[in-house]
């Protein structure tokens, strides 16, 4: 970890705990009050996808063009602002049309907090360890949403109620807040990334044009849409299979979803190492794409095979598949370095995969649920997972930025290199 960045990373962990509160239980929370059917609620989180996509690709160009740290107090007011509306005006009014609204919104908030951080720390960390700064990030990322998140979660909604436990996230996010952004001095994230005649139009128009300066960096975008879209679609319909369905109770079932992703925050930082160690496509392809296609099958149907009296085998298979996500971590280190001369819209792509896994994820499972069932949407997560596998064999590094990485260089000094 970039010793610099610790506070920061303490910050997004906290923020994160607070955005993750409701990830095991606001779909069918909305559905019983507003929404209607677990289907619109999953409208609502759809819509809400489309946000963190939109937030998660602007936040590199964003950043590149008035600073980390800047894109990071836009993203905090935003969630703080559109959280309490949302609470106050349309979960108390049970209002369909507010819950779009204001949920929606409140979307653009995380991906410009967290992300904004991560371009921070990939124009701050040696290039020969940023598999392990990155396992860092994912590591505090992951650990609040949806893994204490969860368990937070589990310990207030029995006292609570599952509103109040929605109102507690605010002291979360507001601690995370005052950690990132009035704890980390590391002075690269308080200034613009790129020379000042390039404009923000330029800026944003360079995360565009990156897809066909570099198309293999679309490819890795593709990937990492895939890399945790099954994640987000699966809480769509597995909180109501596993608590209801198999008789779990909330509870456990929340218990369950922090296993793995208490797991997983524990592999992120285990594969970053092991990334920068044997290579990063290597990594991704075998323990990320193929592990997770295993994973993810079994997570589903062991469950539901064996019934509610074999909960401990829903969670080693939940250990499992949080195990094998991990694997993806090293693709915040390949695409950047895929194109250092662009790494502002290589980040941009790169988070606009991480945003649009939010939108894609979800929407998959609301389409396809009625129609092939829980199981048929989880094959189609499996068989996502082995075109990943595939899809990064192409994902290779240009001999320049590889030749400058293996010096040691940060990112920065790669792309001034290759400029």
């Amino acid at each position: 970890m970039p010793k610099a960045l610790v506070y920061g990373y303490i910050g997004v962990l906290l923020f994160m705990i607070g955005d993750g509160v409701e990830s095991g239980f606001i779909s069918p929370y909305m559905a019983d009050h507003g929404a209607g059917t677990d289907v619109h609620a999953g409208y609502v989180i759809t819509v809400y996808g489309i946000a963190v996509m939109i937030a998660s690709w602007f936040s590199g160009a964003l950043s590149d063009v008035w600073g980390p740290r800047r894109v990071m107090i836009i993203g905090f007011v935003i969630w703080v602002v559109f959280d309490v509306l949302y609470l106050v005006f349309a979960l108390g009014t049970q209002n369909y049309v507010l819950m779009l609204v204001f949920y929606g919104i409140r979307g653009f908030g995380y991906p410009l907090f967290a992300f904004g951080f991560l371009v921070w720390i990939t124009s701050t960390a040696p290039s020969a360890r940023l598999g392990a700064a990155v396992g860092w990030f994912y590591f505090a990322f992951t650990g609040g949403l949806p893994t204490l998140g969860s368990l937070w979660a589990s310990w207030t909604t029995p006292f609570l109620g599952q509103l109040g436990t929605l109102w507690s996230a605010l002291v979360l996010i507001g601690l995370g807040g005052v950690f990132a952004l009035f704890g980390v001095k590391e002075r690269t994230g308080y200034q613009r990334l790129i020379p000042d005649d390039v404009t923000l139009g330029e800026s944003l128009g360079n995360s565009v044009s990156v897809i066909w300066t570099h198309p293999r960096v679309f490819v890795g975008c593709i990937v990492r849409i895939i890399n945790t879209a099954p994640e987000f679609g699966m809480l769509v319909f597995l909180p109501r299979i596993f608590s209801d369905g198999l008789g779990f109770g909330e509870s456990k079932w929340l218990q369950l979803l922090a296993i793995i992703y208490g797991t997983n925050i524990v592999f992120n930082l285990i594969f970053g190492v092991v990334g920068d160690k044997i290579g990063w496509r290597k990594t991704i392809a075998s323990f990320g794409g193929i592990g997770c296609a295993i994973s993810v099958a079994l997570l589903y149907f062991i469950p539901v095979w064996l019934g509610p009296d074999y909960y401990w085998a829903a969670v080693l298979v939940g250990m499992l598949y949080g195990a094998t996500l991990a694997g993806f971590v090293p693709i915040s280190a390949l695409i950047p370095s895929m194109a250092p001369s662009n790494k502002g819209g290589a980040m941009a792509l790169l988070n606009l995969g991480a945003g649009g896994a939010t939108f894609v994820g979800p929407a998959i499972a609301s389409l396809f649920f009625p129609l092939v069932g829980a199981a048929g949407v989880t094959i189609i997560f499996a068989a996502l997972y082995v075109v990943a596998a595939l899809l990064t064999t192409l994902l290779k590094l240009p001999k320049d930025a590889e030749q400058a990485i293996q010096q040691g260089k940060s990112l920065q000094e790669v792309g001034a290199d290759t400029r």
